[in-house]
C-alpha cells in the first residue's frame, strides 16, 4: 500500500506540472502566424470569387 501511495503522489505531481504549464512555444506562434497569413492572403480571392459568382 505504501508503493501505491508513492505512485499516486508521483502521478499527482505530474498532472499539477502539466496543468500549470500554459505558455506558448515558438512553434505555436509560428503555426498561428502561418495560419493567419494564409487566411489574410486568401480572403481577397474568396471575396472576389463570391462577387463574381453572385
Amino acid at each position: 500500500m505504501n508503493s501505491h501511495n508513492e505512485l499516486a503522489s508521483h502521478f499527482g505531481a505530474g498532472q499539477e506540472k502539466l496543468s500549470t504549464e500554459q505558455s506558448f512555444t515558438t512553434e505555436d506562434i509560428l503555426w498561428a502566424a502561418g495560419i493567419w497569413s494564409v487566411i489574410l492572403t486568401m480572403s481577397p480571392v474568396i471575396v472576389f470569387y463570391t462577387l463574381m459568382v453572385a
